[in-house]
């Protein structure tokens, strides 16, 4: 079996939520919410991580210290590192800070955020079976990218799944760039992507910080590889509380909020 690889980022500050602390390591329920993340990751399989940091990296390399040395003491079957991206660019510049580590691995690399504690590890392990079960298939090339979406019923906010009359997909468009159409659509973007490690190398180098902004975007991604000629999946697997992420102070109550409930019915 191939090595799973994951690129965690994990580099913002989160300015909305009042405080100093790395949005990752802001706690919901006690912990902060990357372990959450991290946890899934290990649960789904997941061989080797690579966390993305940037705003007080030390910070977030201590508190998740104790991660490195239960894979260096044989505690932990996922080995964590650490990236450091010391000018935040959008989270297509996130991932390229990566690509060294990335370099020469042919399986899958799944790309994730580490402020939505509410992934699942069912999504996790769907989303590399879609994988897998294309790159097994004689004859058959592995996509090079299957992305993880969800139908939602007030989808606003979240990007667009743009699919042709077949449903084969053809973009992700956001909310501020979507017509009145678009904005119709209730299937998701959840910015759960699994490339193939070599198609992203490669798609990395096309994107482009043409916005308002001036970043560069993992959501352009998808749309670069499908120019290029390749398979990319997009698998309404995901369920909808977890595109249930922590940029404010009312989300991250409405996050635990969640977990609670979750608890109470478990």
């Amino acid at each position: 079996m191939t090595t799973r690889l994951a690129v965690v980022m994990a580099a913002g500050k989160g300015t909305r939520m009042k405080s100093d602390l790395p949005k990752v390591l802001f706690p919901v329920l006690g912990r902060p919410m990357i372990e959450y993340v991290l946890d899934t990751l290990e649960r789904a399989g997941i061989d080797r991580v690579f966390v993305v940091v940037g705003y007080r990296g030390d910070l977030v390399r201590q508190v998740l210290g104790h991660r490195v040395e239960a894979a260096g003491n044989g505690k932990s079957t996922m080995s964590v590192a650490f990236v450091e991206q010391t000018e935040q660019l959008g989270t297509g510049h996130a991932v390229m800070m990566a690509r060294p580590h990335l370099a020469g691995q042919a399986g899958p690399t799944l790309v994730v955020a580490g402020d939505c504690p509410m992934i699942r590890v069912d999504s996790v392990r769907k989303i590399f079976d879609a994988y897998e079960l294309r790159s097994d298939s004689p004859g058959s090339a592995p996509p090079a990218c299957v992305l993880g979406t969800a139908y939602k019923e007030n989808p606003f906010g979240l990007g667009r799944i743009l699919r042709d009359a077949v449903g084969t997909f053809l973009d992700i468009v956001e909310e501020k760039d979507a017509t009145d159409d678009q904005k119709a659509i209730r299937e998701v973007n959840m910015s759960y992507y699994l490339f193939h490690t070599p198609d992203l190398l490669r798609a990395l180098g096309d994107i482009k910080a043409d916005n308002v902004q001036k970043e560069y975007y993992v959501t352009d991604v998808p749309a670069v590889l499908r120019r290029l000629g390749k398979t990319v999946l997009a698998l309404p697997v995901l369920q909808p509380i977890e595109s249930l992420g922590i940029n404010t102070v009312e989300e991250l109550e409405a996050v635990e909020a969640a977990m609670r409930e979750e608890e109470t019915n478990e």
